[in-house]
């Protein structure tokens, strides 16, 4: 064997350096937390404008306000969304995009995601039902710390019964040894839901575009109507104690949102775009005001349902 010089051997080590150190960035890049949490940001941002229709402000807090709360490594409390509107606005639509994006694996999503029927799950004596949340809750993130908490229709839940999660969303290091800290609770309701007709309905007959209406223009008179009815929230120390960070509104759809459904659906089934039939299906569906025919009655609920009977 040859022998080397002390030049040639610092070269050839040089060079291994110049080729593994950036093999071991990629390896590190691609196997790390913060890559899949990057591919699920990634894969919820083309989920969201896939499949959801209508609602610029839903846009502006699931593609910014999440994404951004999954990247702090450090929240001072956990993200906590209030989604209002009327059924068929996309509420539990959006909340299960959420879910499955940050959980794409069935497994993951089942230890991580829990869900809550306010009718079903809350039906019992008040006293065990709040015991028997707050325990589902703590071990629940004792085994996942990001885990996304999802109440569906607050609206129907006793008034006061919610506050018993209070503790959970406040700012506090731990609970019992438990930081609540980067979990998401969700809430959905159709309170607020006339008074975003209303306020959609204004700008239609206006002629101005439903875009332009900010989410300053809503939020607090969605924390007002949310704290004064006499539903889940009346009253109720979240709103109080300023502990919702967003109050998201889902306003009515249009028929132009609803024929958006109707193409989603085609292309996910496979099938080729008919624009004959995705007018046909959107002018079937019931719309309200019944003269003016501005806003879908069950958004895009039973769009599925419609394109399966002319297929």
């Amino acid at each position: 064997m040859p022998h080397r010089s002390n030049r040639e051997m610092r070269d050839c080590c040089g060079a291994l350096v110049f080729l593994i150190v950036p093999i071991a960035i990629v390896l590190w890049y691609l196997y790390s937390p913060s890559y899949d949490l990057l591919k699920n940001v990634a894969a919820l941002e083309q989920d969201y404008r896939d499949n959801v229709f209508g609602q610029h402000l839903v846009e502006l807090v699931v593609l910014k306000a999440v994404p951004d709360f999954l990247n702090n490594t450090d929240p001072k409390k956990p993200l906590v969304l209030s989604f209002h509107g009327w059924t068929g606005g996309g509420k539990n639509h959006v909340s299960q995009i959420l879910a499955r994006n940050i959980y794409p694996a069935v497994e993951q999503r089942k230890k991580c995601v829990q869900s809550f029927d306010v009718t079903h799950h809350f039906s019992q004596e008040e006293s065990i039902v709040k015991e028997k949340l707050k325990e589902r809750i703590y071990k629940t993130v004792e085994h996942c710390e990001r885990t996304i908490f999802i109440f569906d229709e607050m609206d129907k839940m006793p008034p006061g019964l919610i506050d018993v999660i209070k503790p959970y969303l406040d700012h506090r290091e731990e609970l019992d040894g438990i930081s609540f800290r980067k979990c998401i609770f969700i809430f959905l309701s159709n309170t607020g839901g006339e008074m975003l007709t209303e306020l959609a309905m204004e700008f239609w007959r206006n002629k101005k575009k439903r875009e332009d209406i900010k989410l300053s223009d809503v939020e607090s008179h969605l924390s007002r109507h949310a704290f004064n009815k006499k539903s889940g929230f009346w009253h109720s120390s979240l709103i109080d104690r300023n502990l919702i960070d967003v109050f998201v509104p889902f306003f009515p759809l249009e028929m132009k949102h609803v024929k958006m459904c109707v193409r989603a659906e085609l292309r996910q089934r496979g099938r080729a775009m008919d624009e004959e039939l995705v007018t046909k299906i959107a002018e079937e569906m019931s719309y309200h005001p019944e003269k003016e025919r501005v806003f879908s009655v069950k958004g895009c609920k039973t769009v599925a349902t419609k394109i399966s009977l002319y297929l």
